[in-house]
């Protein structure tokens, strides 16, 4: 639950501090003594004292926003509508979609019957109201009744529409239990499987369903095929990766035709098909494995051809499109299809009876272009276009094979989620639903643009902004600056509800784009990886700077926010430059890098070598990362500002451990640190609380924290700014 879980004991009167209990490990030569490794031991009834009073301290210091955090949960609350529902994307017969209602913490995911083969015009959605002959396939509020934590994860419905495979998780520690329900009885049937990973698919008959296992250290692992009514026990292993540094999942092709068994690493991949109509046979390889070549598979039918699409960097940092023979995949069949292009990084390509969407990113934005499929090959792309400067643009819910149109979703900071269909051959496009923002929203009210930070290698570095119309740009405005920079993944333009309430109290949200992530094309992740990652760091300290010298804040004003990765992102750039930032959220924060990355047995370790080094085998990536490593390196001459660091006692991604060492050192080595604040949920996982009321509050927790921080804590809404 969002609320703090504290002891019962009378609140503290001074900061808990741990104690230290010397810990040492040696690696290339190299001495490390760790005092507060012990922490480590969940099971330990000391450590969860210890968590435990960490959050009382927490609810003390942060008591006088009790107020501020109610208000601005009610704020996040008024403007969403609660009880609304998706536009249903159309699969066979039937419309699927999801429904939330008032009051209910979790979706309802649903479906009715389509009109006729010829209905592609999805049910109206304006109420939320269940639209005429609807079927409840999971409603998330049942599957939650008596637990703290809920999450689904797989979600595969058979292609006759008789059968939903799904999981769900009850603990926030993503060992998922698979089951199956039969749609035409509403009954479970009795086959369910136990600690499966969230990727599944079926065979096309629906005999057979095919799902993931993971090993110890939570690397999916290995592919399995249950014949439907037989004991999991009697499962059959289809595929298992015996290299440690390769992930695996399944899926199926839009047309049904071919299950793919997806194999890969960071930086290279392998793809396994089978045909889906011969589930018990073997898959065969597209194209062997080969260190730095990525590429992915998808099916069309080209000319009347049965033809597998690879999108793949061989020779092509940014990707290139090819298709070969169903018959003869290998790369000595591949003939370009889209060519490479220094300025465009293709992303993915979607396949579908009559054309395909390709998505790919230009300038730092996502766009979307379709290529409809003529009797003799392709014809020419055409990118969908919205007129904003900041924008992204993605496919949409785009499941049956044969549909005449393309969905594609649209948002920017200023501009709500809004769900377009494009007909293909007309070009002509209808707004299915925007998001609604309850109350007074205008988007005219506010404004986003795009600045670039000059970094420490002259590299510029993009940095969106976004405020009310009216914010001052004389330094005087609070700013929140928000950063990931790992793992090729993009902060792209949205539009967020609950920032609102940031944006209406006078306060600039931006976000700094910086190398390791992948806005600006491959390069760009390959700037901010392995031994260039301080780019990552270094890149958002410029950012910081930039928006202090270009008058959106100034450095008494100026937070900075990270999650997971981007916790090590802010974590690092803190101890870069303590005296850049007002104040630091650091949510389930990678801060002790360093003994994570040293220990294969950990989640995820090995597989993540390729990403950050291997500094156990690797001297110089042992030196690398211990040098920006964010526990490793709190300076004690420092003086750093405030900072709240969130965890999840259940997160097997990155374990509660490293932020409560990383605030116990901050404690050790500057008197007590008062201002620096742990907050451990202790019954959810990485994501954090499940529920969107608790996201809610959770969230309303974080902003609260961050306007204090800036002193602004005590403005009224939209005060601060004048409407033009």
């Amino acid at each position: 639950m969002a609320e703090l879980h504290t002891p019962t004991a009378p609140p503290p009167t001074a900061p808990p501090v741990a104690e230290q209990r010397p810990f040492e490990r040696t690696h290339h030569g190299d001495t490390v003594v760790d005092p507060y490794e012990w922490l480590r031991d969940k099971e330990s009834a000391e450590v969860v004292a210890h968590l435990e009073a960490e959050n009382a301290w927490t609810q003390e210091r942060t008591q006088h926003l009790a107020d501020l955090r109610e208000q601005i949960f009610a704020e996040i609350k008024a403007r969403t509508q609660e009880t609304d529902m998706s536009v249903p994307s159309r699969k066979g017969d039937h419309w699927y979609y999801t429904r939330s209602i008032e009051g209910q913490q979790y979706g309802i995911s649903c479906r009715r019957p389509v009109s006729g083969p010829d209905d592609w015009t999805p049910p109206a959605v304006d109420d939320g109201s269940p639209p005429p002959g609807e079927q409840v396939l999971l409603d998330g509020n049942v599957e939650a009744e008596g637990h703290d934590f809920f999450s689904v994860g797989a979600f595969a419905v058979t292609a006759d529409g008789a059968l939903l495979a799904y999981s769900t998780d009850v603990r926030g520690d993503e060992r998922y239990t698979l089951r199956v329900k039969d749609l035409r009885t509403g009954q479970l049937l009795r086959d369910e499987i136990p600690g499966t990973y969230p990727s599944a698919a079926w065979s096309r008959d629906g005999s057979t369903l095919f799902y993931v296992t993971v090993d110890d250290a939570w690397r999916p692992q290995q592919v399995w095929r249950h014949r439907l009514g037989t004991p999991a026990n009697d499962d059959e292993l289809v595929w298992h990766e015996t290299e440690e540094r390769f992930w695996v999942g399944v899926g199926t092709t839009r047309s049904q035709r071919y299950v793919m068994i997806g194999i890969g690493s960071k930086t290279s991949s392998e793809v396994r098909v089978l045909d889906s109509d011969d589930p018990a046979g073997e898959p065969r390889l597209v194209a062997a494995r080969r260190d730095g070549v990525e590429y992915s598979v998808e099916h069309a039918v080209v000319g009347g051809e049965d033809r597998f699409l690879i999108l793949h960097n061989d020779g092509a940092v940014n990707f290139v499109l090819a298709e070969a023979p169903v018959s003869h995949p290998t790369p000595e069949h591949w003939t370009e299809v889209l060519a490479h292009r220094d300025d465009v990084r293709l992303d993915d390509v979607d396949a579908f009876a009559t054309h395909l969407v390709v998505a790919y990113r230009r300038d730092a934005l996502p766009r979307t272009a379709v290529l409809p499929l003529t009797a003799t090959g392709y014809g020419p792309p055409t990118e969908v276009d919205f007129d904003e400067e900041l924008f992204s643009c993605f496919p949409g819910g785009n499941p049956e094979w044969a549909q005449p149109h393309v969905r594609v979703m649209f948002t920017s900071f200023v501009t709500p989620a809004s769900v377009y269909d494009r007909d293909v051959r007309s070009g002509t496009q209808v707004l299915r639903k925007q998001q609604p923002v309850l109350g007074d929203y205008d988007p005219a009210d506010y404004e986003q643009h795009r600045e670039w930070a000059t970094a420490d290698d002259g590299t510029q570095v993009p940095v969106s902004v976004v405020c009310r119309v009216g914010t001052p740009r004389d330094g005087t405005a609070p700013a929140l600056l928000y950063g990931y920079g790992s793992y090729e993944i993009s902060i792209d333009p949205a539009f967020s509800a609950s920032r609102l309430s940031l944006l209406d109290r006078g306060m600039v949200f931006a976000v700094a784009h910086v190398r390791g992530g992948g806005e600006m094309g491959r390069h760009w992740y390959d700037g901010g990886k392995l031994l260039t990652k301080r780019n990552t760091f270094t890149d958002f300290v410029a950012a910081a700077r930039d928006l202090v010298t270009s008058g959106w804040t100034s450095v008494d004003r100026l937070v900075a926010m990270g999650g997971s990765a981007g916790g090590l992102l802010v974590g690092a750039a803190v101890n870069l430059a303590p005296s850049a930032f007002a104040g630091v959220v650091a949510a389930v924060p990678f801060v002790d890098a360093l003994t994570s990355i040293l220990d294969p047995s950990l989640p995820l370790t090995v597989v993540e070598w390729e990403e950050w080094g291997d500094p156990l085998h690797d001297p110089d990536a042992y030196a690398y990362i211990k040098s920006y490593a964010p526990y490793d390196n709190v300076d004690p001459l420092a003086t750093y500002p405030p900072m709240l660091a969130t965890t999840s006692l259940h997160d097997t991604r990155v374990l509660y451990v490293e932020p409560a060492k990383w605030v116990a050192r901050l404690r050790s080595l500057h008197g007590g640190a008062p201002d620096v604040l742990l907050k451990t949920e202790m019954s959810a996982g990485h994501g954090g609380v499940s529920g969107r009321y608790d996201a809610w509050k959770e969230r309303a927790f974080e902003y609260a924290w961050v306007l204090d921080a800036v002193g602004v804590a005590q403005t009224p809404l939209t005060s601060a700014v004048a409407k033009p």
